[in-house]
């Protein structure tokens, strides 16, 4: 039986073990593959998107692309390291891992301890290193989420039990990185979270009025902030203020739409001189659209499309309800990430600031992302064992019902 379709409680897979491990070690295989590309990839454009600017500032067209360079070393030996770990041993260090990022967001916030920039006081300093707690703060409730919400089991259908206490936690650490500012990351954090209560077995009602008083929250902010009501109003009408607020967004498209079918050629992009800001960071999609086309973008589609899909497939395999629900989380922040980060440079969606994954500079962004990806292959050289009931774990929405 495929492992993509759901058997009636108590069915027994009768696939071969031969072919069912063939099969684990397929999808491990395609998604370390699918990541490899894409850190390639990233790396290119990193290098391409930020040579002038770093040139310009740094005198080395090579500054961004060596930090981004040792932040993918970094994340390799994670994702090796994490990929050969037992994933179930993080139920361990899920609460430890949390509060850890709770004291980083909040030493971010204190002066002469957090790293300020740009008007946002988001990092701290080791050293010559500098790391973003806020990006932990994403991996590290959807592992104590998922911790606390196994243990409740069939009990996440009651309201009480499905708040207390995750969405406690994750309001906690959310309002740290609102005061940073840093709204993006929170958007991203509390929809891997609602993700994880939904495959939890979490109720559509329940998880609409979490998500509702979430949207209000935002809107609130929103109106509240300057910078934010500024960033809200040139989304909606960029051209009313071409050469402030809404400069970045009309630079962006420009740069998409200069592009073509196949691009200006790799290196050869004009709008990076200066025109977009964020290049290499926020904005690298736009620039891939110039040097690469259409084409260039719909590869990157494809490519996070594909990663999606391999991290729904390794959840679905997942040999436990830890895993599922893990596996399911991280796929969900990856996902949504890029689909804010995109949305943003073709003007589909207000601008948050949020990297792309694997493929902005960023060296926090990318160690962490690549952590995840461990924890993913980890869940995927497991699999589910031979003989074990066919489909989703039991517990799970669309799996067996809990006992």
């Amino acid at each position: 039986m495929s492992s993509d379709t759901l058997a009636p409680p108590g069915a027994v897979e009768s696939e071969h073990p031969v072919s069912t491990k063939l099969r684990h070690g397929n999808t491990h295989r395609l998604m370390a593959a699918t990541t490899a590309a894409m850190i390639g990839m990233g790396l290119v454009m990193v290098l391409s998107a930020s040579s002038v600017e770093a040139f310009k500032t740094y005198g080395s067209s090579f500054l961004f692309f060596r930090k981004q360079l040792v932040g993918a070393v970094v994340g390799l030996l994670a994702l090796l390291g994490l990929s050969r770990f037992d994933y179930r041993r993080l139920r361990k260090v899920a609460r430890p891992l949390f509060w850890l990022t709770l004291a980083g967001l909040v030493a971010a916030l204190i002066p002469g301890i957090g790293v300020s920039g740009g008007g946002s006081s988001r990092w701290l300093a080791f050293g010559p290193v500098t790391v973003q707690p806020s990006e932990l703060a994403k991996l590290s409730l959807i592992l104590v989420s998922a911790h606390l919400l196994e243990r409740k089991g069939g009990y996440v259908g009651d309201m009480r039990e499905l708040s207390i206490p995750v969405m406690p936690m994750t309001v906690l650490a959310c309002l740290l990185m609102v005061a940073q500012p840093d709204l993006g990351t929170s958007i991203i954090t509390v929809a891997a979270v609602l993700a994880v209560l939904y495959l939890a077995g979490a109720r559509v009602r329940h998880l609409g009025a979490l998500l509702s008083l979430g949207t209000v929250a935002a809107a609130g902010l929103i109106l509240t902030q300057g910078y934010q009501r500024a960033r809200f109003a040139s989304y909606l009408n960029p051209w009313a203020d071409p050469l402030k607020g809404g400069y970045q967004i009309i630079q962006g498209q420009i740069a998409l739409g200069s592009g073509g079918w196949f691009g200006v050629g790799l290196g050869a992009s004009r709008q990076k001189w200066s025109y977009v800001p964020n290049a290499h960071t926020d904005f690298i999609f736009a620039i891939i659209g110039e040097e690469l086309g259409l084409i260039g973008t719909l590869l990157v589609l494809g490519a996070f499309a594909f990663f999606c899909y391999l991290g729904i497939r390794i959840a679905r395999e997942a040999p436990d309800r830890f895993g599922f629900l893990v596996a399911g989380g991280i796929t969900a922040w990856i996902g949504i990430q890029a689909v804010i980060n995109i949305g943003a440079v073709t003007g589909m969606l207000p601008i948050t600031g949020v990297p792309l994954p694997m493929i902005s500079f960023g060296g926090t962004s990318l160690v962490l992302t690549m952590a995840g990806i461990g924890i993913l292959l980890s869940i995927a050289r497991r699999g589910r064992p031979p003989g074990a009931p066919a489909g989703i774990p039991a517990g799970i929405p669309g799996g067996e019902a809990d006992p």
